[in-house]
């Protein structure tokens, strides 16, 4: 007994134990309601840690060229989407006796957090079948891995029963069963699909856990948009034929939603479009050169241009009832609280034209190390962010679409050269760049980004925990940076012998967002909120992030605010 403790505790390091403990507090704030959905987190979180540990352990995955320095990350990828959703249904499930959200909500947020499942578990088969599928000329693999396999086969195999189980509880038709089950395949079958693409399309940008969870956000976000399409476009109430996917969506929701679609094919439309271009003038080419250049970006901003101003705002009319054309809208509702939002606007771009111009020139002309001056940039956020999500939530939800917009469109043409712009970006980005960034493809600020956002967007609607929104902004923009500051200058014991984690970096980390946290509930009480907050549980929210903050070896910014706005949702 004592040599198998001693082998368990080997196998589990700190990443793990802390993903663990998260999943425990969920399952412990579980309502007896929700005791399917609770037995099924937990298979699919064991499913995940045996492959978590396999894959740490073989050279089966090494195929895919994950980002070099991190580990698989293959649990923590798998659980985050479900236990977000698992957690917002235990925040709705309180407010249903109370009458204050309707019966729908709840039905849409358990057939999303079914999609989120099937999306992971999917990833999780897929990554079963390459362990196995080792290439002849490898030797056989040990007993200690062919157990783990097996046991996350089995895992898999019971989460799908309890699926199947649950579906049958339900009072449904066969047929709406069915359904959707088809449903839950499809997302699974997508999320496979699209992190075989992402892999092979950006080598060595990312572990497998963050390849998860991008993959299957863009699954549940886009299957999302393609059923209230095709609700609106036949006309049917998808309550009783695939999905229902809750309240009627807000304005603002559906031009953020067409902005991300657009842009994110557009690369696959110019690429078509492009080689159209050379193939039919291909005996004109014998020129290439600068002209070549300018033909080629022409394309593309004639293109960008016709998907986002004509295309794109089709789709938006379509499913939403806009009286004008959308980005009339836009400007109508920055208009009509003129001197506020216009104002906010003027003190956002001068935070950012002093903020950015002053850090470009530390980066090129100062030897202080990239770590420290992006978390500058996590102050910055907070200042911007903060008193917007205060006085102006709406328009705060606006102006995060438009920014990711604009992240994704400069990165489009970052990477694809675009003349005149695409080289200029390149070097410019490059300034703030760390060792989680490659050449190919920079991430860090659309993780900054959406890490502040997704909380957020997330907390539309109902919701009894004030704090929840601001979870991305308290993790990132102040428990992060103050854990890397004080731990670069004043840390000495290290959480690991291999890690650079100090444990007064964290211990300031946590320590700085509980002051935080002290300072914003008055403040927000102060403007109306009725606070609902427990410090018992918000201390074990800190404290299980700022752990996450100090093990993981993951891209923090993307999964922290997430578990961090879970533990709020409790």
């Amino acid at each position: 007994m004592a040599a198998m403790a001693m082998a368990m505790a080997g196998l589990m390091n700190g990443e793990r134990a802390v993903v663990l403990l998260f999943i425990g507090r969920v399952l412990f704030s579980l309502p007896l309601s929700l005791l399917f959905h609770g037995i099924a987190l937990s298979l699919l979180a064991l499913s995940a840690l045996s492959l978590d540990i396999l894959a740490d352990s073989s050279t089966s995955l090494s195929q895919f060229n994950t980002r070099p320095g991190a580990s698989s990350g293959i649990l923590l990828g798998a659980v985050t989407l479900p236990a977000v959703a698992i957690s917002k249904m235990i925040q709705l499930s309180r407010a249903f006796p109370l009458d204050q959200v309707g019966i729908e909500e709840l039905e849409s947020l358990t057939l999303q957090y079914w999609a989120a499942s099937a999306s992971c578990l999917s990833v999780l088969i897929f990554l079963c079948i390459t362990l196995w599928r080792a290439p002849e000329n490898m030797p056989p693999p040990p007993a200690h891995n062919v157990w783990h396999a097996k046991f996350s086969l089995s895992c898999i195999i019971l989460h799908t029963a309890v699926s199947f189980v649950t579906f049958g509880t339900v009072s449904l038709t066969s047929f709406e069963t069915a359904l959707k089950l088809l449903w839950m395949l499809c997302h699974g079958l997508a999320a496979v699909k699209l992190i075989q693409h992402v892999i092979k399309t950006f080598p060595y940008c990312a572990s497998i856990g963050e390849s998860c969870l991008v993959t299957s956000g863009l699954v549940l976000y886009f299957g999302d948009m393609l059923a209230y399409t095709i609700e609106k476009v036949s006309g049917l109430t998808m309550k009783s034929e695939v999905v229902q996917y809750g309240s009627k969506r807000s304005e603002i929701s559906i031009i953020i939603q067409g902005l991300l679609l657009g842009l994110l094919l557009f690369p696959m439309v110019f690429k078509f479009v492009l080689r159209m271009w050379e193939s039919t003038f291909s005996t004109a080419r014998s020129e290439v050169g600068t002209n070549n250049e300018i033909w080629r970006s022409l394309i593309f901003f004639s293109s960008l241009g016709f998907i986002m101003i004509v295309i794109i705002p089709s789709w938006m009319q379509l499913v939403q009832d806009f009286h004008m054309h959308p980005l009339l809208w836009v400007l109508s509702f920055i208009f009509s609280e003129p001197l506020k939002r216009l104002s906010l606007c003027v003190y956002w771009m001068c935070v950012i034209y002093v903020s950015v111009l002053r850090f470009y020139n530390i980066s090129k002309n100062s030897k202080i190390e990239r770590i420290l001056l992006r978390k500058y940039y996590h102050l910055m956020a907070v200042s911007m962010f903060l008193p917007a999500l205060i006085f102006q939530p709406e328009f705060l939800d606006l102006s995060f679409g438009a920014a990711l917009a604009v992240f994704l469109a400069l990165e489009i043409i970052r990477v694809w050269r675009i003349w005149p712009l695409g080289q200029s970006i390149h070097k410019f980005m490059n300034a703030f760049t760390d060792h989680r960034d490659s050449d190919l493809l920079i991430v860090s600020h659309f993780s900054l980004l959406l890490g502040c956002a997704l909380p957020i967007w997330m907390s539309s609607g109902y919701n009894d925990r004030p704090l929840a929104p601001f979870s991305g902004i308290l993790s990132l923009g102040i428990g992060d940076t103050m854990a890397s500051v004080v731990g670069h200058k004043y840390g000495v014991l290290r959480w690991s012998k291999t890690g650079k984690k100090t444990i007064e970096g964290t211990a300031a980390g946590i320590t700085s967002v509980l002051a935080a946290c002290s300072v914003l509930l008055p403040l927000l009480a102060s403007t109306g909120y009725i606070l609902t907050e427990h410090w018992g549980s918000l201390l074990v929210a800190v404290t299980v992030s700022g752990l996450l903050e100090a093990y993981t070896a993951q891209l923090d910014n993307a999964f922290i605010p997430l578990i961090f706005y879970s533990l709020l949702c409790l």
